[in-house]
């Protein structure tokens, strides 16, 4: 179990290649167009300084066109914020071969319009093992050359991340990111990821708001006199997870992440774990072959 912080917007956590990540990031999934870019610029403005964006949402010009615009307008301002206070993480579409890869890394690049991706994953362990090894060298290279900060893999079961250790890659994953939540707790995993110093993100921390009026949940945001999100994304931040919660919506998303004024006692971190029904809310790829 994390210690208990006083999580904010401002919290970040330390991955194995030493770099700080933001603790909370804006999840973008199923967005397009201009309703991403508002989304984005709305977080900004909260002080959401993370985005979780993919090659298979097409959003990453949205994505990185907000981060950009909103980059100006602060140095106009004066605030001042920088390229390297925001963090940005996309994801690999399909593991199909070293040189599609780095293509791929490159085309990410040139639609975000950013000079540098802070984390790239590969999406899924779909594709079998050699492709895998194969795409993950491919990331490797581009940590190197300095285009990409960390690495990382998505929907990674054990065996997955097992099989990729045992390869003796240069650099270890920085994060797996699977649907994480009380009603999916995935210990399996997560504790893998705990004994190998692996950041678990957490996407879907919301559950996609199918058990938000689950008698405990509600039970529980009354004691803590919070809402149901932040209940669940406070959840997962002291579990030791960095959760994704996805709103386009300005108000949900600054209130998901007011998660600052409270913290869940021991015993209903307990309550909370026993709420596990292995809830898939869209696809579970940890036992591909």
């Amino acid at each position: 179990m994390a210690s208990s912080s006083n999580y904010s917007l401002a919290s970040t956590i330390k991955l194995n290649n030493g770099l700080e990540m933001p603790r909370i990031h804006l999840g973008v999934y199923m967005t397009s167009g201009s309703e991403t870019s508002r989304a984005v610029t709305h977080a900004l403005s909260a002080g959401y300084r993370a985005f979780d964006s993919a090659e298979w949402y097409v959003n990453e010009r949205e994505v990185g066109s907000a981060i950009n615009s909103y980059l100006s307008s602060s140095a106009n301002d004066g605030l001042g914020l920088q390229r390297q206070e925001v963090w940005f993480t996309t994801k690999l579409k399909t593991n199909s071969s070293y040189d599609a890869t780095t293509k791929a890394i490159k085309r990410s690049l040139e639609r975000s319009k950013l000079a540098y991706l802070d984390l790239y994953l590969l999406h899924s362990p779909y594709g079998g093992k050699e492709k895998r090894l194969e795409c993950w060298r491919a990331v490797e290279d581009a940590i190197e050359e300095g285009v990409v900060r960390a690495g990382g893999v998505s929907n990674f079961g054990v065996r997955h991340l097992q099989e990729l250790l045992d390869s003796k890659p240069r650099i270890i994953p920085a994060v797996n990111q699977i649907e994480v939540h009380p009603f999916n707790t995935q210990p399996d995993i997560t504790s893998f990821c705990r004994e190998h110093n692996i950041v678990v993100e957490a996407y879907a921390p919301l559950a996609r708001a199918l058990r938000m009026k689950h008698p405990k949940i509600v039970e529980l945001s009354r004691k803590y006199k919070c809402e149901p999100a932040q209940l669940m994304v406070r959840w997962s931040l002291q579990k030791g997870y960095v959760p994704l919660p996805k709103s386009v919506q300005k108000g949900r998303i600054v209130s998901n992440a007011k998660v600052e004024g409270f913290e869940i006692e021991e015993g209903d971190m307990e309550a909370l774990d026993g709420l596990d029904e292995h809830l898939v809310t869209d696809w579970d790829p940890t036992g591909a072959d």
